[in-house]
């Protein structure tokens, strides 16, 4: 039997209650999503297993000590999302070459205080690599987004990337209308967001990244310890192009960067 909950968003006002719910029922297995849910699961027990499908960051955000020997009761997939941030940019600029500044939409408390500075750091010194001018936008909720787009728009950004959290994964087809809405060519790291009229993604395959969850969870469940199992890094990363929303803003994606998509949409 499976027990799902789903904080619905509000995720430090609810995860830590509903991991407690699952530990009192003394499930098998807790199957976690990202970082957020994950680390309330490791507060809520030290004994039962715990496998996470997609974190940023497992050793910087405190989930395990090590990818090669997690240690404790908790296992699963890295995200790597510090990383991947510099990759979406540097995908970005090579689409729309002439862009100067770009706007950063991230959410604050996303994730532990120390991989989130990570993620910013590393999204400013790849701007500033690639020769563009970041603009950080925060977006605690969805009702922040209209006033986000409104500072980006003031701010005369050319471009927008937006960073991984539940929360904007959640809301990804209202931002890419908002995206559209104010003609903000958007990159995005999951390819959700191309498949609901996105310009671009890059990133992991996130489905995947649940399957791959799945076989540690039958591991465990055949005997194997959750410290044992190292934590598995993504190996394939999916460039994915909408040719339609390209088309719609007016943009000409160079034959280069087509040329490395993984998945190219067509109008």
């Amino acid at each position: 039997m499976i027990e799902h909950r789903s904080a619905e968003g509000k995720l430090v006002e609810r995860l830590p209650a509903l991991a407690a719910e699952l530990v009192a029922l003394n499930v098998d297995v807790i199957l976690a999503g990202a970082t957020p849910a994950a680390l309330a699961a490791k507060q809520a027990t030290r004994t039962l297993p715990i496998v996470f499908a997609a974190a940023g960051d497992p050793v910087g955000s405190g989930l395990v000590t090590s990818l090669a020997r997690p240690g404790g009761n908790v296992t699963g997939s890295s995200l790597l999302a510090p990383e991947l941030v510099g990759k979406c940019l540097e995908q970005l600029k090579q689409a729309v070459p002439g862009v100067s500044r770009v706007a950063v939409l991230w959410q604050p408390g996303a994730f532990p205080e120390r991989l989130e500075q990570d993620i910013l750091k590393g999204a400013e010194v790849a701007a500033r690599a690639l020769g563009v001018r970041p603009q950080f936008v925060e977006a605690r909720e969805p009702a922040d987004f209209d006033r986000a787009f409104s500072d980006m728009t003031r701010a005369r950004a050319g471009a927008l990337t937006v960073l991984a959290s539940t929360m904007l994964t959640n809301e990804r087809r209202r931002l890419v209308d908002l995206a559209a809405k104010n003609r903000l060519p958007a990159v995005y790291p999951w390819r959700e967001a191309v498949d609901a009229g996105g310009l671009m993604s890059y990133g992991a395959n996130i489905p995947d990244l649940f399957r791959r969850a799945a076989t540690y969870v039958d591991k465990i469940f055949r005997g194997a310890k959750p410290g044992d199992l190292p934590i598995e890094q993504p190996t394939k990363f999916e460039l994915v192009i909408n040719l339609k929303t390209a088309k719609a803003l007016g943009l000409t994606i160079p034959p280069s960067v087509l040329a490395r998509a993984d998945e190219v949409i067509h109008p």
